[in-house]
């Protein structure tokens, strides 16, 4: 659901950035600092197109920081996710690390007082100018620890966005056109379903689950809802009419055979999988995925956004972030910066990433160049909803037992949309 996930797959999120920052912008609480290290944490699989360019990124970094190593740990999403606090209170903090954008993540460690402050670098190296409105929404937090205004905690250098994925060569197996309708999709997964295949490739035991159900409430939602949700710039009522028919119309997908009962222990990883081996016909997910199909995958396949809807899980990517207690964020400063330049932009484009500076006519891949266009109809329309998980802290975990409790049909719909609501005013600021 999540986070970008969502980022939860193996080759899931992002990795850090830094650079250097001179002394006399006063960040240079750096006690114990070398200078001569900088230790890097991500999280990104190194066949994904932000593994590429980062790798990349770090040969550019050690060749214009002559005798400076880069000491790089991949680390896990939900590693990360469930340790980074204690982590970054210790003196075990990295100098840069890739974490979780929205309120319940880096907003929470910005508000706990974890993170430094990037406004100042964010302004005089030009960061805040290649990021478009829509993206830098994840990159400031107030006070409160809620995005989209305040101080610069994170820097994405790439962007992401939800859509289905599906294999071109089983659609053609069995007569299915691809689809254009929402009405078209639900035929198309009836079709599979009468062939004894079931359509839906799906992770109950992470993320993806709750990303399917956010999706069908996006499809009868608007800005104003999301803005209500994720914002808190309105009342958010989980029985509303978007919720009621996203979890309803979830269950129903399960009892259809869309989604297997079996998948709600499966972890992202095994739905990812089962798609690259051609199991599962369709696939939605994220753009975090697209690099890793395009290395693996043995058939024909393909993407569309999710039709007749609006809106879709995305945002800007996971952020770079430099823990108050790094010790060498000059460092961590030009990494970042040489995470922006147009060289490893355009490298991340190409490898199937979605970057948010990069040079149009330097994106030579034609899926690449498909890719790119489909996040920019989204953003022109405003369609980026980010992730479900995103509003409260702690409702990760809660969106994916809950979900998990619609696939096992231990819960009905009702009950979902209860337990929700309970835990997301339990964490909502209080008005």
């Amino acid at each position: 659901m999540m986070t970008a996930r969502r980022r939860v797959v193996a080759t899931a999120a992002a990795v850090l950035s830094g650079a250097l920052l001179l002394a006399s912008c006063g960040d240079s609480d750096s006690g114990g600092s070398d200078g001569k290290t900088l230790k890097l944490w991500h999280y990104e699989g190194p066949d994904s197109a932000m593994g590429v360019a980062w790798n990349a990124a770090i040969k550019e970094f050690e060749k214009t920081h002559p005798g400076v190593k880069v000491e790089f740990e991949e680390k896990g999403f939900e590693q990360i996710q469930k340790t980074a606090p204690m982590v970054l209170n210790s003196d075990d903090a990295p100098d840069l690390m890739e974490y979780n954008k929205g309120n319940a993540t880096a907003g929470l460690l910005s508000k706990q007082g974890l993170l430094t402050d990037l406004s100042a670098e964010a302004a005089k190296r030009g960061w805040d100018k290649k990021l478009s409105s829509g993206v830098r929404t994840t990159s400031q937090y107030d006070t409160n620890g809620v995005m989209g205004s305040g101080k610069w905690y994170g820097i994405p250098n790439y962007a992401e966005y939800t859509m289905v994925f599906y294999n071109k060569d089983l659609f053609k197996k069995y007569g299915i056109q691809e689809p254009t309708t929402f009405d078209e999709l639900t035929a198309a997964m009836d079709k599979f379903v009468d062939e004894g295949i079931t359509p839906l490739a799906n992770a109950g035991a992470e993320y993806m689950a709750g990303q399917y159900l956010y999706q069908l409430a996006l499809s009868k939602a608007d800005r104003a809802w999301v803005d209500s949700y994720q914002l808190y710039k309105g009342k958010t009522d989980f029985h509303d009419a978007a919720w009621t028919y996203g979890a309803e119309t979830f269950a129903d997908w399960v009892k259809k055979g869309y989604i297997s009962k079996k998948s709600s222990g499966t972890k992202a990883e095994d739905a990812g999988v089962s798609f690259i081996q051609g199991k599962s016909p369709i696939l939605f997910s994220g753009s975090w995925w697209y690099g890793r199909f395009a290395a693996e995958n043995t058939f024909d396949w393909g993407t569309f956004l999710w039709p007749d809807s609006d809106m879709t899980a995305g945002s800007g990517g996971n952020l770079w972030v430099v823990p108050k207690g790094a010790k060498n964020k000059e460092l961590a400063y030009d990494f970042i910066d040489i995470t922006m330049s147009k060289k490893i932009q355009n490298l991340l484009g190409n490898k199937g990433g979605v970057p948010v500076a990069a040079d149009p006519a330097g994106i030579t891949d034609p899926q690449a160049k498909a890719l790119i266009a489909n996040f920019n109809t989204l953003s022109e329309r405003d369609g980026l909803a980010f992730y479900p998980d995103w509003p409260v802290p702690g409702f990760y975990d809660v969106l994916v037992s809950e979900t998990q409790k619609l696939i096992t049909g231990s819960a009905k719909p009702e009950a979902y949309l209860d337990a929700v609501q309970e835990a997301y005013q339990k964490g909502a600021p209080k008005t």
